[in-house]
């Protein structure tokens, strides 16, 4: 009876305090943080000239990812959440007002953003998977799926101001001073917010082990469920190959020839496509076959990248990326649900670390390979490749992972059905 149970009413999540406070710190964070990937952005291609640039921004954000991403995870699982949260959140202030400072004295090279932006990927190790797994506890487990859809909605509006705002204020005067200046303040806000927010004595689960075995739980459990598995790398290889975010700069000036402004309102798209799918799913959830709808977005995504590469018109840039921040919000959404819903919390900081390392290859390891394919095949070709081989990723999983294919209702309980069906299956054979 409780599989057939329906989902929340719309609004539920926004009727717990904490978990608004949250999202509202979470999107001045987000939106500083857009403001901030603008500039920097702007400022290394104007300096180079050179899309491996651009990439290079996504591998030093990456590489602590890569190094320590077991370690961002038992911190998260050991101790107290919202005091690594503010910690972060602090860091990430301290880091843009190092690029107002950088900026400020007189920038003639890249190396100094480069270091900035490694010590942004460093904190990322850390912020990341304690944010993930901090959300599950601002909610019941019933309300979580609603809580993910507005969570998602309120992130990507961030991401559709923040872009714009940057793109807007460096067009004005032709400095990111103002840019780094505004996103401080966003960024400190932010981390007052989190400090405010009080959670009932024993709402976490401590992990008391500091052992090996520890340590990789997360690998091993991610490894063990291949529900999750499924999800998160379907994730990680469509954004991988598909994303084409490290290239706005050289479509907007190269290609598109629209300027810091054209810059923002293209980095800002997917952002407005997946608010605006993410508002639908919170007010109209995905009821059935959440999986199979999963698997067809993220195609959809691949199709969406081919259309932005191929197209020499504003506007039709414009929609296809619409399309790609739509599509892939509902991957976000279902991903999201599969790994909280299914993990234990005591283990949501190690699994979220390894989320997390699959996000990271897919964004910033993501941007290094759009930037070095697109400098050694050309800036459209190289989008063009990365969109078909999308499409041939979501082909492939779908004969590899059956139980993501299961998905039916985003519940526990739906969710254990399709894991033990595969488990069953893999047994008999």
């Amino acid at each position: 009876m409780s599989q057939q149970a329906e989902p929340p009413a719309a609004g539920a999540a926004l009727r717990y305090p904490n978990f608004l406070l949250f999202q509202f710190a979470r999107f001045l964070l987000v939106c500083g943080l857009e403001m901030q990937s603008v500039a920097v952005g702007w400022q290394i291609f104007e300096i180079t000239r050179r899309p491996l640039d651009l990439g290079l921004v996504g591998l030093v954000q990456f590489l602590p990812g890569l190094l320590l991403f077991l370690a961002g995870g038992h911190v998260a699982d050991r101790f107290d959440r919202r005091y690594v949260l503010l910690a972060c959140y602090s860091s990430f202030t301290l880091c843009t007002l190092a690029l107002l400072a950088i900026t400020m004295h007189g920038l003639r090279g890249v190396g100094a953003i480069y270091g900035v932006m490694l010590l942004i990927g460093l904190i990322r190790v850390f912020n990341g998977p304690a944010a993930q797994a901090f959300a599950p506890l601002l909610v019941p487990a019933s309300v979580f799926p609603n809580a993910a859809a507005w969570g998602s909605s309120i992130f990507n509006t961030a991401t559709i101001l923040g872009p714009v705002i940057g793109g807007v204020l460096y067009a004005l005067r032709g400095t990111p001073v103002n840019v780094y200046e505004t996103a401080a303040a966003a960024l400190a806000t932010s981390a007052l917010l989190v400090a405010r927010i009080r959670l009932p004595h024993g709402a976490q689960q401590i992990s008391g082990r500091r052992d090996l075995r520890s340590l990789l739980g997360g690998l091993q459990y991610v490894w063990s469920n291949k529900l999750i598995l499924a999800a998160t790398t379907l994730d990680l290889f469509a954004v991988l190959l598909g994303g084409a975010t490290a290239l706005l700069p050289v479509f907007a000036r190269e290609i598109l020839h629209a300027g810091p402004r054209g810059l923002g309102i293209l980095r800002a798209s997917p952002g407005v496509g997946a608010a605006v799918m993410a508002i639908s799913i919170a007010c109209f959830p995905l009821r059935r076959r959440a999986g199979v709808r999963m698997l067809v977005c993220v195609a959809a995504f691949g199709v969406a990248t081919v259309i932005f590469a191929v197209s020499r018109n504003l506007y039709l840039s414009v929609a296809a990326l619409f399309i790609v921040g739509a599509t892939d919000m509902v991957s976000v959404i279902v991903r999201s649900t599969i790994v909280q819903l299914t993990t234990p919390d005591a283990m949501r900081g190690r699994v979220s670390a390894v989320n997390m390392l699959f996000i990271g290859a897919s964004n910033e390891f993501g941007q290094f390979e759009s930037g070095i394919t697109a400098q050694w095949m050309g800036t459209v070709p190289a989008v063009i490749a990365g969109g078909v081989g999308t499409i041939l990723v979501v082909a492939l999983w779908s004969w590899l992972f059956p139980a993501l294919r299961r998905v039916d209702r985003l519940t526990q309980e739906s969710l254990a059905i399709a894991a033990e069906q595969d488990l069953t299956e893999t047994q008999s054979l």
